[in-house]
This record gives C-alpha cells, sequence and structure tokens, in this order.
C-alpha cells in the first residue's frame, strides 16, 4: 500500500514560502500579481527541486496508459463550424489537433500530483496571486488534476481554457519544441476580441509571447481570456505536464462536447450542470 504523500516534502518552499504569511510571501505576491495583471502569465522557477521530479516523472508514467488520445481538428474553442460566418472568421479556422490527457480520477489520495493540488496552502497562495475574491477548486471529477502528454511530432494549437485559471507543473520536456506560446489579454468575459484572435491566427508576432518552461516551473495562467498553444515536439522522450485548475465559480464542471473531446467519456455531473458558466463566452 502506498503512503500519502505530503505536498511540503515536494515543493522548495525556502525559495517559495507560499504557507507563510510574512512580507517575504507578501513580495512572492505582489511579484506574481503584476505579471499576472500585466502579461496574463507567472512563473515560479524550481517550484519543485530537481531532486524530486523523479517521483512525478515516475507518477505520470504509471497513470499514461489512462491517457485519452485524441486526433481531430478543432478550433480555438472546441466548437462546431459555424457556416454562416466567412471561411477567415476564428469560429471556422480548425487545426490539427494530437495529443493526450490523463483524467483526474486516475490520481487519488496517493498522488504527489492531488496532493499539491490539494495542499491547503496551496489554493489560497494561487488565489491571491490572482487576486480574486471568488476562487475554487475545479468541481469536475475528469479536470480538476490532470497530465498532459505530448510526443514526437504532437502538439495542442491555438486555443481558449474553459476554467477561467489554469495552473500547470512542467514535469519533463522532449528533446526539443514544445514551446508554450500565448497572446496575453486577447479577449474579456464579454467581449471576443474576433479581429485579435484573427490576427494571432494569422501570425501575428507582436501579439505572441513565447516561454520554454523546465521541469520543475510552476506556471500561473489566465488561460480563459489568453489565446495559447504548445508547438510541436520531437525526439522519443514524451513531455508531460501537470494541470491544476481553479474557477471563479463554485461547481463548476466542462461542457459534455468538451470533456468527451478530452477525456473520451462523460459522467452524469457534466450533463446535470451543462451551461453552469461565469461569463457567456462561446467556451
Amino acid at each position: 500500500m502506498q503512503s500519502i504523500p505530503n505536498a511540503h516534502d515536494y515543493v522548495d518552499t525556502q525559495r517559495y514560502p507560499i504557507g507563510v504569511n510574512g512580507a517575504a510571501r507578501d513580495a512572492l505576491v505582489a511579484q506574481l500579481r503584476d505579471e499576472l495583471d500585466t502579461v496574463g502569465c507567472a512563473v515560479l522557477k524550481g517550484f519543485v527541486p530537481a531532486a524530486r521530479l523523479h517521483e512525478l516523472v515516475a507518477e505520470c508514467d504509471r497513470v499514461a496508459v489512462h491517457s485519452h488520445r485524441n486526433f481531430s481538428r478543432t478550433n480555438a474553442y472546441f466548437t462546431q463550424d459555424r457556416p454562416e460566418y466567412p471561411a477567415s472568421h476564428p469560429l471556422r479556422r480548425f487545426y490539427d489537433r494530437s495529443n493526450a490527457f490523463v483524467p483526474a480520477d486516475n490520481f487519488g489520495a496517493e498522488s504527489i500530483l492531488r496532493s499539491i493540488y490539494e495542499w491547503p496552502v496551496f489554493a489560497p497562495f494561487i488565489q491571491a496571486a490572482l487576486g480574486e475574491a471568488r476562487f475554487y477548486r475545479y468541481a469536475d471529477p475528469l479536470a480538476d488534476v490532470i497530465v498532459n502528454l505530448t510526443e514526437s511530432g504532437d502538439g495542442f494549437p491555438w486555443h481558449f481554457d474553459t476554467n477561467n485559471y489554469t495552473v500547470t507543473l512542467a514535469i519533463q520536456n522532449a528533446e526539443s519544441g514544445g514551446d508554450f506560446q500565448y497572446s496575453p489579454h486577447l479577449r474579456t468575459p464579454s467581449e471576443e476580441n474576433y479581429a485579435g484572435v484573427e490576427a494571432v491566427l494569422d501570425g501575428d508576432r507582436k501579439l505572441i509571447r513565447t516561454l520554454h518552461l523546465q521541469p520543475g516551473d510552476l506556471q500561473i495562467f489566465k488561460g480563459r481570456y489568453s489565446l495559447h498553444r504548445v508547438t510541436a515536439l520531437s525526439g522519443p522522450r514524451v513531455r508531460y505536464v501537470a494541470i491544476f485548475s481553479f474557477v471563479e465559480e463554485p461547481g463548476m464542471v466542462g461542457s459534455p462536447e468538451r470533456t468527451r473531446q478530452l477525456y473520451g467519456r462523460v459522467l452524469p455531473v457534466h450533463w446535470e450542470r451543462a451551461g453552469l458558466r461565469s461569463d457567456a463566452l462561446i467556451d
């Protein structure tokens, strides 16, 4: 029987005193909030020390067999084609997507990743960095803690996230490629800004930022409002990234359509709570 991991053992709390109120934590939160406000993204380098990364890689290796692989063509919103719009409209721009997600119900009490996500000091720290008054762990039983796997030739085309705030932990990189690219603050809760989205899809480099995250780096990202993608990668080594999700409203889950696309199945709760959103965006 596996022991229950202690998240404190897997986080560099000397460098990042996220659970200790005081000047050091306040300064860290202020720095992250400034980065999030200006560019929509903040990175904590080496959040998980290099000496513990092999344990996270081993956890990902164990559950990789449960990943749902999907090969499809999607637009940035994971919606169906809208023929009433012109061909250049973002809703009609479809791209090949091929990667895999390990659903959250594969990460139980023995999971290191779940121990970090459910660590009592973790969510309040992320909330403070985001400066949000309302902040909840994602209620989706397939999507609160997941791992994304990408292999040679794979990538994740331009898209917006369903949930407002996404926190990712880089665990293992491919030999090359797999950069994170994003266009910050491209839309708002009330404005899709299709013109801006179209400009990014057309390759306007002025609107795109690129990050090459290293294993152990924690990223806080407002992915519902910033268009983003992972570039194609190469080499035999799988790229592992854990995703911790948070939202503004309690009880939120993914839409049935998008849940089936990403995880290959839908649970009753996805139908029961379909349409429960905190905004009126497409997805």
